[in-house]
């Protein structure tokens, strides 16, 4: 089922770049895209991780992942990245041209 939180195919892409790159020899079971909308299904309508519907990652492999890039920091990175991606598309200067980061 799809979700309004839902990340489009166009929209991953975007953010792909910076999530972590895993070396293993498995494919994953579960895609960072799946885990993507399940953080921002529960973001969006802020409802416990436990109530995550069953159609998404399980709520422990959801919060799990949210946690760790949460405290990476890789949520700074990505809404930076898309600030500027929209700044750009916009016809705005780039934010870091006139802030000191």
């Amino acid at each position: 089922m799809a979700y309004s939180s839902d990340l489009s195919t166009l929209e991953y892409k975007i953010i792909e770049p910076h999530l972590p790159i895993r070396l293993v020899t498995r494919k994953r079971e579960i895609s960072y895209h799946s885990i993507l909308n399940g953080i921002f299904y529960q973001l969006k309508n802020g409802c416990t991780w436990r109530d995550l519907p069953k159609d998404l990652p399980k709520w422990q492999t959801t919060y799990y992942y949210f946690n760790i890039w949460k405290k990476e920091g890789r949520f700074d990175v990505i809404l930076e990245e898309l600030a500027k991606q929209d700044r750009t598309r916009v016809g705005k200067k780039r934010y870091s041209d006139f802030v000191d980061l």
